[in-house]
């Protein structure tokens, strides 16, 4: 089992994350969210993780100028995707950078599932959340989780990460419905938006790799 913590802002949080475990960290340059980040506050926290840890970038629908600007100045090991970025601009942005790339795909209905396949072909690895609600100016983050029996005994051709309202409590259920591998996990390891818990951090990936 391999843990993403998602949206980090600050240098205890990051240093929880990886003593705790974490397989990944997230780094969310998105304005509207709770969970921002700026570039250069992101070069140098990520300037301290270790090698072993996989650091992402959080990004929704940036430009290639944007992308420029990150990749110089922080050293991301992925790009996360969580717009509505096409196939043909997830191939794109994989040649031009360099980077490996993971698509978020929102699901809250079987049909939703249809989409998934042409991600699966051009993306390194896939992330599915909850689809956000109509109201919402988030793609992600709401700490809502989806019907995961839409996803059970489902595989794709590239690795997947589960995503959407994941906590200590709800997350070996997860994992047994939907036979996931590998979880991400941002609201539900926080004490209020955008400031995480060193005992939930704990608590989720103990929890996690438990189930």
């Amino acid at each position: 089992m391999r843990v993403k913590i998602c949206g980090l802002c600050g240098t205890s949080d990051l240093n929880n994350a990886i003593s705790a475990g974490a397989a990944y960290i997230g780094f969310n340059f998105f304005p509207k969210s709770p969970r921002y980040i700026d570039i250069d506050s992101a070069a140098n926290l990520t300037s301290k993780v270790h090698s072993s840890v996989i650091k992402v970038a959080l990004i929704v629908n940036e430009s290639d100028q944007f992308l420029d600007s990150l990749l110089s100045k922080v050293a991301p090991d992925m790009l996360q995707l969580h717009g509505s970025e096409s196939p043909e601009r997830v191939a794109e942005i994989k040649s031009r950078f360099g980077m490996p790339v993971m698509k978020a795909i929102g699901i809250a209905e079987v049909s939703d599932l249809r989409q998934i396949n042409a991600y699966a072909y051009v993306a390194d690895q896939l992330l599915l959340d909850a689809r956000p609600p109509a109201d919402s100016d988030r793609p992600g983050g709401n700490a809502l989780p989806f019907d995961w029996n839409i996803i059970a005994g489902y595989s794709w051709t590239a690795p997947w990460m589960l995503a959407g309202g994941l906590t200590a409590k709800n997350v070996a259920e997860a994992v047994k419905l939907t036979g996931a591998s590998q979880i991400d996990v941002a609201s539900g390891v926080e004490s209020r938006p955008g400031v995480k818990d060193e005992r939930l951090i704990r608590e989720f990936i103990i929890a996690a790799k438990a189930s």
